[in-house]
C-alpha cells in the first residue's frame, strides 16, 4: 500500500493530455482560419447554409434550426419575440410602454447601429422596436438596413471561435472554481468523511490559476485591444448610441471591469495558496500540533464570504454582460450550482479512475456514496434555481427578460432542451437508487452525461448572445473542449504526483478511513 501513496503519472496518459491539447488546438485553429474576413465572406457563409438546408445537407458555419427555419431574418425574430409579448393579458400594453419609454431615451432609433456592433444575439434590439417601428425603419433605410444586418451577421460568425475559445476555458476554470468551493466548505464544516478525498480536491484547484489568466488574457484581448465583439459594451460606437449601456457605465467600463476580474482572481488564487500550505504544513507537524488545521478553518470560513460575493459578480461580468440589456437576480446562483455539481462529479470520476489504477485504497463505497449523493441533490437544487428563473421570467413576460429564452427556445432548441435532460432527467432518475450511489460504473456513466450536460448549459449562457442563430457545434467547439480537457487533466495529474496522496496529518484522519454510511 505504501507504494501506492505517491501517484506517478503514467507516460500514456500524460502523450493522452498532449494529443487532446494538439487536436483541440488544430479545431480552434481551423475555427479561426475559416472565419470569414470581409461581409461579402461572410454574405457567402450564409447563402452556402441555406442552399444546404434546402438540399438536406445539413449546415455550415451557423445551421441552428432541424425544422429548416435556419438564419430567419432580423426582423421576422422581432416580430416574433414582440407577438411572445402580447400573448399574457396585459403584457402588450405593458410592451408598448416599455417601446415608449426607449424612444424617450431615443435607444431604439438606433436600432440598426445595435445590430451593426453586436456580435451576438438579438435580445439587444428586443423589447426596444415593435414591428411598426422597426418596419417604419426599414422603409426609412432601405438597403442601409441590409446593410446593417449583413454587418451584424459578420461580427457574429466573427465571434464564433472566439466565443466557442470562451466557453471552453470559463467551463473548465469554473470546474476548478467549484471544487474549491466544496473543499473550503468541508475545511469550514470540519466535515470527516471527506479528508481522504483532501490531495484529489487540491489537486483539481491547481488548475484555477493557470484557468483565470487564460480567461483574463481573453478578457483582456476583447476590451483593451478589441480583438471580437463578445461584450459589446466595450464598444465605445454601441456605447454612445445606447441610453440604457449609457447608464451602467460606472460598473461596465473596460479599467474597472478588469481590475474587478484581476481581484477576484487574486482572492481565490490566495486562498487555494495557502489552504494548500498549510494542510501540507500539518502533515509535518508534531502529533497534537493542529495550529494549521486550526488556520485552514478559520481562512475557509473567511474565504467562503468573500466566494460567495466575488462568484456571483464573477457571473454578472464574465457571462452576464456578454447580453448588457438582460438581467437576472438569480443568475448569480444559478452559476454557482453549475460549477458546483460539475466540480463534484469531476471530484468522484477522478477517485473512481484513482482506485481502479490501485491508489486511494483508503476510500471506501461510503465516500463515493456521499459523493453520488451531492451529485444527486445538487442536480436536484440547479434544477430548482433553473426552473425558479425560467418561471417568473417567462410569466412576467417582461421584455428584456423574456427575450432570453425565446432566444433560447427558438434558435437553441437541441442544446436548450438537451441540457435540461441532462443535467435533471437523467441525474434525477439514475441516481435516485442508493444501490446506483455504490455502482462506480453507473457513477462514472452518469458523470461524462453531466460534465457534458454542464458544458452545454455554459454553452447555452454565452453562445446566444455572442453568435446569435449563427451557432454550430463544429471544429471550433470541439476543439476548444477537448484542448482544455487535456489541459486540464495534464495540470490535475502533475499536481497530483507532488505529494502523497493522503493527508495523513489531519486531526480528522481516523475518523474518514473508518467512514461508513
Amino acid at each position: 500500500m505504501q507504494s501506492k501513496m505517491i501517484y506517478t503519472f503514467p507516460k500514456k496518459l500524460r502523450n493522452l493530455t498532449f494529443i487532446l491539447m494538439g487536436l483541440g488546438f488544430l479545431g480552434l485553429a481551423y475555427g479561426f482560419l475559416m472565419a470569414p474576413d470581409t461581409i461579402e465572406e461572410a454574405q457567402a457563409m450564409v447563402a452556402e447554409a441555406h442552399h444546404g438546408d434546402e438540399h438536406g445537407a445539413g449546415s455550415v458555419h451557423g445551421a441552428t434550426h432541424e425544422d429548416g427555419e435556419n438564419h430567419k431574418t432580423q426582423d421576422s425574430h422581432h416580430e416574433t419575440e414582440n407577438a411572445h409579448a402580447a400573448t399574457s393579458e396585459g403584457s402588450n400594453q405593458h410592451y408598448k410602454d416599455d417601446i415608449h419609454a426607449e424612444d424617450e431615451s431615443a435607444t431604439h432609433h438606433q436600432g440598426a447601429k445595435d445590430e451593426v456592433s453586436h456580435g451576438g444575439t438579438h435580445n439587444v434590439d428586443s423589447g426596444h422596436h415593435d414591428s411598426d417601428t422597426h418596419g417604419a425603419d426599414n422603409i426609412g433605410h432601405g438597403s442601409g438596413h441590409d446593410d446593417a444586418h449583413a454587418e451584424h451577421v459578420f461580427n457574429q460568425l466573427k465571434n464564433k471561435p472566439w466565443a466557442a475559445l470562451y466557453v471552453a476555458a470559463l467551463f473548465f476554470m469554473m470546474i476548478a472554481l467549484g471544487v474549491l468551493a466544496f473543499y473550503a466548505i468541508q475545511r469550514a464544516a470540519q466535515a470527516g468523511w471527506s479528508i481522504v478525498l483532501f490531495r484529489v480536491m487540491e489537486a483539481i484547484t491547481a488548475y484555477l490559476l493557470p484557468g483565470c489568466i487564460i480567461v483574463f488574457v481573453i478578457l483582456a484581448l476583447s476590451g483593451v485591444f478589441h480583438a471580437n465583439h463578445l461584450f459589446i459594451w466595450m464598444d465605445p460606437e454601441v456605447v454612445a448610441h445606447d441610453k440604457l449601456i449609457q447608464g451602467k457605465t460606472s460598473y461596465l467600463n473596460v479599467p474597472f471591469f478588469l481590475i474587478r476580474a484581476l481581484f477576484y482572481i487574486l482572492g481565490w488564487s490566495a486562498y487555494r495558496y495557502f489552504s494548500r500550505k498549510f494542510s501540507l504544513a500539518q502533515d509535518q507537524a508534531p502529533a497534537g500540533d493542529i495550529r494549521n488545521h486550526t488556520l485552514n478553518f478559520r481562512i475557509s470560513a473567511a474565504f467562503l464570504v468573500f466566494y460567495i460575493v466575488t462568484e456571483s459578480m464573477m457571473a454578472w461580468d464574465w457571462i452576464m454582460s456578454i447580453d448588457p440589456h438582460w438581467f437576472s437576480t438569480l443568475f448569480g446562483w444559478y452559476v454557482f450550482a453549475s460549477m458546483f455539481v460539475t466540480g463534484i462529479t469531476v471530484i468522484a470520476m477522478i477517485t473512481i479512475y484513482l482506485k481502479g489504477k490501485g491508489y486511494l485504497d483508503f476510500v471506501n463505497d461510503s465516500h463515493i456514496h456521499d459523493l453520488a449523493k451531492f451529485m444527486f441533490a445538487i442536480s436536484v437544487f440547479w434544477t430548482y434555481l433553473w426552473f425558479s428563473q425560467f418561471m417568473l421570467i417567462w410569466y412576467s413576460n417582461i421584455p428584456e427578460e423574456v427575450t432570453y429564452f425565446i432566444t433560447r427556445i427558438e434558435d437553441y432548441q437541441l442544446p436548450f432542451f438537451g441540457m435540461l435532460i441532462m443535467n435533471f432527467i437523467f441525474p434525477l432518475l439514475v441516481l435516485m437508487s442508493s444501490e446506483f450511489k455504490r455502482a462506480n460504473y453507473i457513477i462514472m456513466m452518469v458523470g461524462i452525461v453531466v460534465v457534458l450536460g454542464h458544458y452545454l448549459d455554459v454553452f447555452n449562457m454565452i453562445m446566444p448572445s455572442a453568435v446569435g442563430d449563427q451557432w454550430f457545434i463544429g471544429f471550433a467547439e470541439i476543439g476548444g473542449f477537448l484542448f482544455f480537457l487535456g489541459l486540464f487533466l495534464f495540470i490535475f495529474f502533475t499536481e497530483l504526483t507532488k505529494q502523497p496522496l493522503l493527508a495523513k496529518g489531519d486531526p480528522y484522519m481516523g475518523e474518514s478511513e473508518r467512514f461508513q454510511y
